[in-house]
Formats: C-alpha cells, structure tokens, sequence
C-alpha cells in the first residue's frame, strides 16, 4: 500500500457519531498528556490564572464602585435657599411647581425655625448660634432627583431650570465630587479594557509558547504520522485540545483567585460600610459573567494553540 493509498483511507469521510467519538477520545487523551508533566502544566495554569485574575478583579471593583454611586442616598440632591421675604403662599406656589417636574422625586420643605435647628444641630456651632437675636435662615427646600443615576450634566441643567424661579434665592449642589468619581469610574474601566487586551495577548502567548515547546517535543511523531499519510488537521487536533484545556483550567483557576480575594476582603468592606452608616455589601461576579470569562479563557487557549500549530507544522515535514 503506497502513502496515497494511506492518505485516502485515512481521509475517507466518518459518520457523525463515529467523529463524535474520536474527538472525544482525543480531548481526554490531551487532558491526559496535561497530567503526565504535572509540574510544567500546573506552572503554565497557574500563569494563565494570574494573567486572567487580574482584569477580572479590576472588573469587580468597578462594578461595586458603580454600585455604590447608585446606593449613596442625596447623591443627586440640591439645597434650595428662598428669597428672605417669602411668605408662606410663595412656599406653597414653589413647592406645587416642582412637584410638577418629572424630573424631582423627594421634597422636604423646612421653615426657618427648622432650619436654624438642623444647622444648629449639625454645624458643631450651637453655642454661638444660640447667641443671635433673630433668625438669620430663610425657609429651605431639600430636593432630590427621580433618577438616581442622573448624570452630572442632566442634573446641572434641572438645577438652572430651578434657579430660574422667582421665590429661590441660591441653589446649592456639589456637583464636582460627582463629576470627579464619575472620572474615576470610567478610567477605571478604560483600565480594565486596557489591561484586559494587553493580559488576553499574555495568555495567548503563553499558552502558544506551551504548545510550541510540545510540538517541538514531539516531532519524531509527527513526521511519522506524516508519512503514513496524517493530514495537518488531523496532526493539529489535539494539540488544539490541548490549548483548550489551558483556557478552561486557567480561567478556573483564575476565578477562584478573584472569588478567595472576596471572601477576604467582604468582611472588612461590609465593617467599614457599616461605620459610614451604609448598607452597601461587597458584590460578586454575576453567573452570566463567570461563563463569560472561562469562554473567553478557553477561546484565548484554542487561539494561542491555533497559532503555535499553523508556524510549526509547516517546518516539519518526514525526511
């Protein structure tokens, strides 16, 4: 039997059930070659998992950080200070007007007897108010936005719509710590896109330089399995398995390192929420996400095998 003979019988075509089972066969078998070098693999796995847990951690910080902007109570709320000769009737006109708007959700008037309480209370100045002879405040209206994620510039113009109103005096908002941590935010996750592409480019060359050591490995065999008629796909199979079970691990190993960090550092996040008097708790990966880093994982493994195959199968040929 020549090497055409050969060739054609081993690309005679397989039914489905018969190439179900031998790429089957071929993925155990280079999840066993995995586990014959356990020192080198598990070192290869372990570099993945570094490289993988890294952006992913990043990711996690800023989706609580976004979190965390939405649950701050006031984070979008202004203090309305009336004219000082507004009468009660002005108050109440003012007060059915932005009631009105769809964009205020929370109201809370304040006369000027409360007002000098609430500031005596809070300013750390009760004494020296205590000493003035008339009620300096005028009334005071505590607004707060429907919207929570309302963005600083939406918020800045509800503010100029409201100082338009003949019965408000100034309008008070901090809105430049919004529009700093909104910054943060979103640099942060520049940063994660940044540092998730140069660290995918890691993998794929790690996993690449893997699969490349063990081809060179095993070149004696592929030239045989050339000889006899191999095609390159055939050849190419389960080193691609092989990179496969790279990702998967890797990706695996990398999620439980981001899930150990947050079981260490939940506690003490959830304390220091609690001193600020908040409810807000450190959050986790949502499943859908989780599924999305062990796919991307192994699709970095396939990739980085892929590239490593295609350079070195065209240098080696049977003498």
């Amino acid at each position: 039997m020549n090497r055409r003979t050969r060739k054609q019988r081993l690309r005679q075509p397989m039914d489905p059930r018969g190439w179900l089972v031998r790429n089957l066969q071929v993925l155990l078998s280079s999840l066993g070659r995995l586990w014959q070098r356990p020192l080198g693999s598990l070192m290869s796995i372990l570099v993945i998992a570094i490289a993988m847990a890294l952006p992913t951690g990043l990711y996690v910080v800023v989706d609580n950080l976004q979190q965390l902007s939405q649950s701050w109570e006031g984070a979008a709320s202004a203090t309305l200070f009336l004219v000082q000769d507004a009468t009660d009737g002005d108050v109440q006109s003012l007060l059915v007007r932005l009631k009105k708007d769809p964009a205020i959700g929370k109201l809370q008037h304040l006369d000027p007897a409360q007002a000098l309480a609430e500031f005596q209370q809070y300013s750390g100045l009760g004494e020296a108010v205590a000493q003035l002879q008339e009620n300096p405040l005028p009334h005071v209206v505590l607004v707060q936005t429907a919207d929570p994620h309302i963005s600083p510039g939406d918020f800045s113009k509800l503010l100029d719509r409201i100082r338009s109103y003949p019965q408000v005096e100034p309008a008070t908002a901090d809105l430049q710590w919004m529009r700093r941590f909104q910054a943060i935010i979103h640099l942060l996750q520049r940063g994660a896109w940044l540092l998730s592409l140069l660290l995918a480019m890691a993998v794929v060359l790690v996993i690449g330089n893997t699969i490349r050591l063990e081809i060179q490995h095993r070149q004696q065999e592929i030239r045989i399995i050339k000889l006899v008629g191999g095609s390159n796909t055939f050849i190419r199979r389960p080193f691609l398995y092989e990179g496969f079970w790279y990702g998967l691990l890797g990706s695996t190993a990398a999620l439980l390192l981001v899930a150990l960090s947050w079981l260490l550092l939940r506690e003490p996040v959830n304390r220091l929420s609690q001193l600020y008097g908040s409810g807000f708790s450190l959050e986790g990966m949502a499943p859908f996400n989780v599924l999305l880093v062990v796919g991307l994982g192994c699709l970095l493994g396939v990739a980085g095998a892929w590239i490593a195959v295609h350079q070195q199968l065209e240098q080696i040929e049977p003498a």
